[in-house]
């Protein structure tokens, strides 16, 4: 099988753009999601969203919502094109002038770009049918002659990633209990997902695709690669490697194999990038630090070490044993075997637990610690909703 790195996996499929059995509400991971579901689009152009509350926008509309896609919008670039910002009412969700209304992100196919049509419609196609308080919300599309756009809720603290590698002394770091609060988030995302009947498979999880609200809660956003999982007596489902390098797990790599155990695998680097403050991939490291799980895994096996993986603009707000829990359960994760890894809702009951310790150690919640933190919010670099 042929793969082509950069920091994107370059090769790919077409992917799933209709959903092929129904999502039925699943109350282990506190969510919901829409039960009815339309037929699966007969071809690429065709989208048969009836029983969706997806808003079908026209071009001019988010013309006018954007300020005509003016540069001065521009929220972020992404594989798929750029992300605008834009305002529109909030009960008719008619296009109104900037400053009046609420926000939204529209993010506009770029024809150009490595991601097309079948990424845009798997998109709608999920989001406009799993609803979760850890998924973004999408809020309508355009279909319009060539012209291809999603329209989402606002994120206004923007990606993870952003917040976990920016440097500067200007800059206030996320404390512990945030942290925990979003990998807990994104888990149940995940967990979600995993949970509902066909078992949807992410694919593309990372830093950068777990946005962020007001209050620090996490959503997972972009679903362009995002596939059934498999159904009947199949183990896996056979498609050609698709992702971002770092985070896709070694198994799907050498085979093009897919199951919910290779988000687990991403999940785990994920959790390794919270703990340590480092990317998954980092050129600009030492040698034989470029990449984060390989550099990490030895210091995760012995429970003194893992302190020097520790990111250390978060130390003190942490015990040693809860640095070793969650240590312990990013090593689980990436675990080489992906039948020893835990599935998503066995992370997320970990978590849960390591959440409620931080709670009685410093007698406040998770919310509470994001009160008085001065961040600051810089133009994203790639993919995230947000200003």
């Amino acid at each position: 099988m042929g793969i082509c790195f950069s920091n994107r996996i370059k090769a790919y499929t077409p992917s799933n753009t209709g959903l092929n059995s129904r999502y039925g509400k699943n109350s282990s991971t506190n969510g919901s999601s829409t039960s009815s579901m339309p037929p699966t689009p007969k071809s690429e152009g065709e989208i048969l969203l009836q029983s969706s509350n997806l808003k079908p926008f026209s071009f001019s509309e988010l013309k006018n919502a954007t300020r005509n896609f003016r540069p001065d919008s521009v929220l972020g670039e992404g594989g798929f094109g750029s992300v605008f910002k834009g305002w529109i009412d909030e009960n008719s969700l008619a296009a109104t002038k900037p400053g009046s209304g609420i926000v939204i992100a529209v993010k506009r196919l770029n024809q150009e770009g490595h991601q097309g049509h079948k990424e845009w419609l798997a998109e709608i196609n999920y989001l406009g049918q799993l609803q979760h308080p850890n998924l973004v919300k999408l809020i309508g599309y355009c279909f319009e002659d060539e012209h291809r756009l999603l329209v989402y809720e606002f994120m206004p603290r923007g990606s993870m990633e952003n917040h976990l590698f920016r440097r500067g002394s200007h800059v206030q770091p996320l404390s512990w209990n945030i942290r925990i609060k979003v990998a807990l988030g994104a888990a149940r995302g995940l967990a979600f997902l995993h949970n509902t009947e066909s078992k949807v498979i992410y694919r593309d999880f990372k830093t950068s695709n777990i946005l962020l609200d007001s209050n620090y809660n996490a959503k997972l956003s972009d679903f362009g690669l995002a596939r059934d999982g498999p159904v009947g007596d199949k183990s896996h489902v056979s498609t050609r490697v698709m992702g971002t390098y770092g985070y896709a797990a070694p198994e799907y790599l050498a085979t093009g194999h897919l199951t919910a155990k290779s988000d687990v695998y991403s999940y785990g680097v994920v959790l390794l990038e919270i703990l340590s403050g480092r990317r998954a991939i980092d050129k600009n490291r030492p040698n034989g630090q470029h990449n984060l799980v390989d550099w990490a895994k030895p210091y995760l096996t012995n429970k003194r070490r893992v302190l020097r993986i520790l990111d250390t603009r978060i130390e003190g707000q942490y015990t040693l044993s809860r640095a070793q829990k969650l240590a312990a359960l990013a090593l689980q994760c990436l675990n080489i075997e992906p039948k020893f890894r835990p599935d998503m809702d066995e992370v997320v009951k970990e978590l849960e637990q390591l959440q409620e310790l931080n709670k009685k150690q410093n007698n406040v919640s998770t919310p509470a610690d994001t009160k008085g933190a001065k961040v600051s919010y810089p133009r994203p670099s790639r993919n995230p909703l947000f200003a």
